[in-house]
């Protein structure tokens, strides 16, 4: 009986969850942030990072200015 209960309380919260609701305090504050980054300044991370070299961060630079 307990099983079939809990059973039920479960897939309410999954259908909740997948719906959208968070319980406050869980919400993501990357994804805004991540939305206002410039592509230059992506790319001069990238280049921080030593994921680009001199060469490419300057031709991007070039390219978006």
């Amino acid at each position: 009986m307990f099983i079939g209960l809990f059973l039920i309380i479960a897939v309410i919260a999954i259908i909740a969850y997948n719906s959208g609701w968070r319980p406050q305090g869980l919400t993501s504050q990357a994804a805004p942030a991540a939305a206002s980054k410039s592509p230059l300044d992506i790319a001069k991370e990238r280049y921080a990072r030593g994921e680009l070299t001199k060469e490419e961060f300057e031709q991007i630079r070039n390219d978006l200015s």
